[in-house]
Parts: structure tokens; sequence; C-alpha cells
């Protein structure tokens, strides 16, 4: 176990911080382009498959690369995921159809699937459990970092060059951090070798029901961000913004510099006083950008929404850790980000189905993420009993 006097600050977890940042803008920085890509190959009505396609293998590939953390080990799983990514930047030039885009989606989907379920995991293992508010906080930086700067890097590129040296650009920034991957060492304890039985999933190795109450409240805050992913570059081109990715800059800077304290403050205080104050502040930022008739003011409301997940990420994936037991922290994790691909799958499918390129339903689709979050902090308020003090 790490001693709770030492600092987080360690090689081990630097390292961990680094490769989850490239990973993150290998696969962030075509998010802002795939919608027009789509469309340019016939394909427009099938945006809403854009993100649900790729969550849904996500989720399908949890169980195992949760059961995977917990055997194999926390590093290789870590692999697997950034691999995934670096196939798929090379595949994308060469799959030009509308089906063939839809198939790559899906497969792209298992590396979020497999590389942040042993990541938390591996963080958990790194640090004592009165920091993992702390540490999750600080890693969350790190990986919304790249959310931060690869949609921008992603635009930039298509405007400069082409969509295909942006989909090369992806492949380079996931090699990266599976380079960083092979320099990192193994914390669980008693791994196994790979056995294909390893593969075999059973109804307990599906869902952890001991963090039940994070899976609700992060599958229904997740819906917004899901919907925020499929429409919002339609949203910030008519109402004048020429970035499609400045929404995604503006939100995640904001997220970056509340991460400094919230994590910590979740420590200190509580998850659930934290969980709270972020579900309000995140259903309010839904609602403005629902009314916003302006880039301005839809920047405002980004900024908003940033400082809302910024509080709402580490607090959850800390608390899913005090929910969960030492020997199944994998398959917690796991059940965490099925309910997260979940509720961005659902969003994405509702945003989706409302917008059809429509614009005047996209502040339908809003109001409908707000009423949602509300939602979930009726759950927590009334609902939630608390087992521990956590």
């Amino acid at each position: 176990m790490p001693d709770p006097s030492k600092s987080i600050y360690t090689f081990q977890f630097a390292l961990v911080c680094l490769s989850s940042f490239l990973f993150s803008a290998s696969f962030n920085m075509l998010i802002p382009e795939l919608p027009a890509y789509l469309t340019a190959m016939g394909g427009a009505e099938y945006k809403g498959l854009i993100i649900a396609l790729f969550t849904l293998t996500a989720g399908i590939s949890r169980p195992f690369s949760g059961k995977l953390t917990d055997t194999i080990g926390r590093v290789p799983v870590m692999a697997v995921g950034s691999l995934v990514c670096f196939v798929c930047g090379f595949m994308y030039p060469l799959l030009t159809t509308v089906a063939g885009f839809l198939f790559l989606r899906l497969v792209h989907g298992f590396s979020t699937g497999f590389k942040p379920t042993a990541t938390a995991a591996y963080v958990a293992d790194l640090v004592p459990k009165g920091k993992w508010g702390e540490a999750m906080g600080i890693h969350g930086i790190c990986f919304s970092t790249g959310l931060a700067i690869g949609p921008a890097i992603g635009s930039t590129i298509t405007a400069h060059y082409s969509i295909n040296i942006l989909f090369y650009c992806s492949s380079l920034f996931a090699l990266m951090s599976i380079v960083i991957l092979a320099n990192m060492k193994e914390t669980l304890p008693d791994k196994a070798r790979f056995k294909f039985s390893h593969l075999k999933i059973n109804r307990k190795d599906i869902f952890d029901w001991a963090v039940l109450p994070a899976v609700i409240i992060i599958f229904l805050t997740y819906i917004s961000y899901g919907a925020i992913l499929t429409v919002i570059s339609d949203w910030s081109g008519h109402l004048g913004t020429s970035n499609k990715g400045l929404f995604f800059m503006v939100f995640t800077l904001t997220s970056l510099l509340i991460r400094f304290v919230a994590g910590k403050a979740s420590d200190r205080h509580g998850r659930t006083l934290i969980l709270r104050v972020s579900l309000g502040l995140l259903a309010l930022a839904m609602f403005l950008i629902a009314i916003a008739s302006s880039s301005l003011m839809l920047m405002l409301a980004s900024a908003l929404y940033g400082v809302a997940t910024g509080m709402l990420s580490p607090t959850a994936t800390a608390w899913t850790a005090d929910l969960s037991n030492p020997e199944q922290r994998g398959k917690a994790m796991a059940t965490m980000y099925i309910s997260l691909e979940a509720g961005i799958g659902m969003g994405a499918l509702l945003a989706g189905w409302l917008f059809v390129d429509d614009i005047a339903m996209i502040p339908v689709t809003f109001y409908c993420c707000s009423g949602i979050t509300m939602l979930a902090l009726v759950y927590l308020q009334f609902f939630y009993k608390a087992k521990t003090t956590a």
C-alpha cells in the first residue's frame, strides 16, 4: 500500500499522466471534423452514430478490460487501448465509404474501453485513499488537456493540410502514448499471464453493484456530453464561431483550472457535497447553451460547463474508488465507464434523433439535457443513502 505521508507526484504518476494526455489528444482531435467528413461521404443522417458507435464498443469491452486489469495487469490493458487508436488512425483514409467509416468508429471505441479503465485502477494503486480525489483531479487535468488541444489542433490541421493528415497525426499521438507505457512499472501484485480463458465473461464480471450510486450519477450527467459531441459544432457555426474546436477548448480550460482544487476539496469535504454543487452548475450550463444567441454567450456557457465537469469528473471517479472493493478495482472502474459510455451514447442518439440538420431543434436538445441532469441531483439529494462518510 502507498504511504499516506508521501506526495502523489512521483515519476510513475507523471508517466501515466503524460500517456493519458497523448491518448486523449489522439482520439479527441478527430471529433470536430468527423461530422463534416461523414456528411461529405453522403452519411449526414448517421451523425448521431459517430459517437454512439464509438461508445457502444467501449461499453461492450469494459467487462473484458475490467477483468483483464485485475488479472494480467494494468499496463498491458492500457497498451491495448493506445494500440487501437494507433491502428485506426491509419485505417480511416483507407475505408472511405459510409459503411467503412461506421465500422471503424465501432473498432475505435475499443480504445476507450481499455485505456481509461486500467488507468483509473493504476492511479488508485499508486496513491493512498486519502488522496484519491487529488490524484484523480491532477490526472484529469492531463487527460482534459488532451481534450482541450486535440479538437483545436484537429481543426487547424484539416484547414491547412487535409483530414487524412489529421488521421495520421492521431496515430502518431497514440504511438507516443504506447512508448511511454513501455517504461511504466506494473502495480498489480499477483498478475497472471494472459490466457484466452480470461476473455470468458460471466454475469458477475459485468457489473459491480457496490458502485451503483456512482453509476447512476455518471450515466445521467454524461448524456449531456454525448449531445455536445454530436451537435455543438453545428450550434457553434450557427452562432458565428469560426473554429469548431473553440467550444471544446474553452470548457476544457476552465475544467483544468477547477480540477486543481476540486479533487482535493472532495477529499476534505466529502464526495456528495461537491457532486451536488457540480450537478447544479451542469444543469444551468445546459440551459445557457440552449438559450445562447451569440458566440460570446455560448463560450460563457462553455466555461460554466467546464467548471461543472471539472468538479464532477475527479469526484465521481474517486467516489467509485471509495465504494469499490480493492480486489475488484478494475471491475469497479469498468462498471463506472460502462455507465459513462452508456450516457454519452444515449446523449448522442438523443441529439441525433432530435437534430437531423434542423438547427431549431438544438435548443430543445439542451433543455432535455438540463432536465436529465436535474434528475441526477434529485437522486443524490433525496434517494441516495450513504453507507460511509465518503
